[in-house]
This record gives C-alpha cells, sequence and structure tokens, in this order.
C-alpha cells in the first residue's frame, strides 16, 4: 500500500511505493548510492523524460561530494535498501536537471560528458549553453519545473567497501593512494604486464594532477607535488616504450622537459621513442643531451647511437633496393 508523507524539506513529498529492508542506512561522506531512476514531467500524462533502465546502466552518487542535482542525496538519505519511492519537487530544487540529464544521456551514448563544457561552475555552465543539444532538456533549462522522480535504491556501501574513483578521494586520500599505485606498477613491471602497470602510473598522476591544480604554480605545495608526478610519468613512458606507443612517449616527455629540460632520463626516452620512429637527427640530439646531462649514462648513450646508426644503415640499404626495384619495373612497362 502506497504511504505519502513530507519529507522535512520544502517543495518535496515522498510516496513509497514498495517498502525497503531494515533501517535507514548509517552515511558518512563517501558513501555511494547505487540506483535506478525515471524522471516524469508533473503534466497529466506523466511525460517520462528519463528512464535509467532503458539507458541499461544504474546511477551512483557519492555522498558529499557536491553533485549537481543536490536534492537527489536528500531523497535517497530518506530510503531503505529495496525501497522504491516516488518524490514530487517543486522548480526551487530541479533547475539543474537539465545540466544533470545531459551528462547521463552523454554517457549512455559512449560520449564525453563534459564535451564543449568549459572550466566553469554548473551554474555557469548553463548560460553559455544556447543548446543543451536535447529539445526536450532546452524546454527544461527554459522554464524550470516541478518533476517527479521514481527512485529504487540497490545498495549504499560505505567508502572503504568500494574502490574509490579518482575525483571522488579527499585529498588525504589521493595522497596516501599515490605511492600504493605506484608499488602496484612496479610489481606489474617485474611480471612485464606493461599495459596493467601505465595505468597504475597513469592513475597515480591523475591523483597528483587534480592535487596540483589547487596550488599556484611554481611554490613550493605545486613543485613537492611535480617531483612525485616525474618518476610516475617516466615510469609510464618507459612502459609505452614497451608497448610500442612510440608518439605517446614523444608527448609526454616532451611536456615533461618543457618543465624540467635538465631531466636526462627524459631526454633519453624521448631519444629511443624517435629513434623508433626513424628520426634520425632528433633521437640523436637527445642522446647527446644525455650525455651532457648524466656523464654516467655515457656508455648506455654510446650502445644506443651505435644501433641507432646500424639500424639507419640497413633502413638505408633496404630503401635502396626497394626504390631500384621500383624503377627496374617501371622501365619494364
Amino acid at each position: 500500500m502506497e504511504e505519502t508523507y513530507l519529507l522535512n524539506v520544502e517543495g518535496v513529498k515522498k510516496k513509497i511505493l514498495h517498502g525497503g529492508q531494515g533501517e535507514l542506512p548509517k552515511l558518512q561522506d563517501g558513501s555511494k548510492f547505487t540506483f535506478h531512476f525515471q524522471t516524469l514531467k508533473d503534466n497529466f500524462e506523466r511525460t517520462v523524460i528519463d528512464d535509467s533502465r532503458e539507458a541499461g546502466m544504474p546511477m551512483e552518487i557519492i555522498v558529499g561530494k557536491m553533485f549537481k542535482l543536490e536534492i537527489w542525496e536528500t531523497l535517497l538519505s530518506s530510503m531503505r535498501i529495496g525501497e522504491v519511492a516516488e518524490f514530487w519537487c517543486d522548480a526551487i530544487h530541479t533547475g539543474m536537471y537539465a545540466l544533470v540529464s545531459r551528462g547521463m544521456r552523454r554517457i549512455a551514448e559512449g560520449r564525453d560528458p563534459l564535451e564543449g563544457q568549459k572550466h566553469r561552475c554548473g551554474m555557469g555552465n548553463m548560460f553559455d549553453y544556447h543548446s543543451t543539444g536535447y529539445e526536450d532538456l532546452d524546454e527544461l533549462q527554459r522554464t524550470p519545473q516541478p518533476l517527479i522522480f521514481i527512485m529504487e535504491l540497490f545498495r549504499v556501501e560505505d567508502p572503504s567497501a568500494y574502490k574509490r574513483d579518482t575525483w571522488a578521494m579527499s585529498k588525504e586520500e589521493k595522497l596516501a593512494a599515490v605511492p600504493v599505485l605506484h608499488s602496484e606498477g612496479n610489481r606489474l613491471v617485474l611480471r612485464r604486464e606493461f599495459a596493467q602497470a601505465a595505468a597504475k602510473y597513469q592513475e597515480a598522476v591523475i591523483c597528483l594532477r587534480n592535487l596540483q591544480a589547487k596550488e599556484k604554480p611554481w611554490e613550493d605545495g605545486w613543485l613537492k607535488l611535480e617531483s612525485l608526478v616525474t618518476p610516475l610519468v617516466l615510469n609510464y613512458c618507459q612502459c609505452q616504450l614497451e608497448l610500442g606507443e612510440y608518439y605517446e612517449v614523444l608527448e609526454h616527455t616532451t611536456e615533461l622537459l618543457q618543465k624540467h629540460n635538465d631531466n636526462a632520463k627524459a631526454y633519453f626516452k624521448r631519444a629511443k621513442a624517435h629513434a623508433a620512429v626513424w628520426n634520425e637527427r632528433e633521437a640523436r640530439e637527445d642522446f647527446q643531451r644525455v650525455a651532457h646531462l648524466d656523464p654516467s649514462m655515457a656508455a648506455a648513450v654510446k650502445k644506443e647511437l651505435k644501433q641507432l646508426g646500424e639500424r639507419m644503415r640497413k633502413k638505408h640499404v633496404e630503401d635502396r633496393k626497394r626504390y631500384q626495384g621500383l624503377f627496374q619495373s617501371g622501365q619494364g612497362l
């Protein structure tokens, strides 16, 4: 039997369609809700705007992480596991729904939810858009209105019970995750699982870059984080060398050297990538920089230059033969 009552929130009404189990979950910052939802217009037809089941993926919200539609956290906090409830929400709570729905639809379509979005707050972005790209959402954006949300809560997980996405971690959690990810990457390298190791190093770099974004460039806090980023990027590049992703290495080492033009290891990895894609002049220049910056690497540089010379001579011979063959076949026409 349906039960209707008011939450202690202005402009919200709740109707329980199916009772849940147990007590209300105990929540803390970082707890994760997993649920399905329908969004309907408050009209005679109860027009369906979105349905996560049709999209084929449940929704997830992290408590305390400033989800754009803040009222959803309040609604879910009133539910038990397994409960299905219908919430009527006044327009004061639904003004951001068009942007939230736009992002969810893009994800379901396999597109970037932030495509074309400027680095501003959600409200600022609302004024940047002339269109969301969806006619029904454009209408909601032009004329905010009450909406009905039907939600089914599947589970609530404590922060320790699931793997946290980088964006959902606190500053302390990100700092604690970095050495763990670094160690896991090193272990995977020893097992020659380079793709998996690269993913670990990359995740650690993302943690640090997120923290750096809150620091003033080149000041102490920023520099301390940068000193942790550099070896991770170099390890990532080594994995990409092993995987044959040479242009990926060129991109990341060049970016690193723009900030740290005295890093011999970065020059060495970039030189090897240049050599692999037949950029002989660039490879030789980088190897020479390595020997100048770090004389202890001179023997390794000498070996690489010898191998580069042999590879280039072999390539020139093969090219001459190929061109001669093309010329001779052309004469026979």
